[in-house]
């Protein structure tokens, strides 16, 4: 499961990527080219865990990927000038990083929660 998550959320990474550098304000976020980027090498690394890696590998991103957007989303709530500096945006409002930080607390909880069922399912065929 762990390793189709990564890939149809790499796929959704990539595309956000591509067309946030068409459209920065794509679903009212604040895609500047940093973010793009970044979206862009994330896309790359869960493809490549969907595609190329072992479980293990995947689970263990999953988890990792996870923990980091979910503490990005929490961040746009608590300290949004740390947000924007990282993605090279002008300092913004918590408000006016609604949409940036519920995509990332989703994004963040779906990653981390995939990773830990995988461990949970790998964890209970080893016992």
């Amino acid at each position: 499961m762990v390793k189709a998550f990564n890939k149809v959320a790499g796929v959704i990474l990539l595309a956000v990527g591509l067309l946030g550098l068409a459209e920065p304000n794509l679903l009212g976020m604040h895609l500047t080219p940093m973010h793009n980027i970044i979206h862009l090498l994330t896309a790359a690394i869960a493809l490549y865990m969907g595609f190329a890696a072992s479980v293990s590998a995947a689970r263990t991103f999953s988890i990792a990927f996870g923990a980091v957007y979910l503490l990005l989303g929490v961040l746009g709530f608590v300290a949004p000038g740390l947000v924007t500096s990282v993605i090279r945006h002008p300092a913004v409002s918590a408000g006016e990083l609604m949409p940036d930080n519920v995509v990332h607390l989703l994004l963040g909880g779906a990653f981390l929660a995939v990773g830990l069922m995988q461990s949970r399912a790998v964890a209970t065929r080893i016992a």
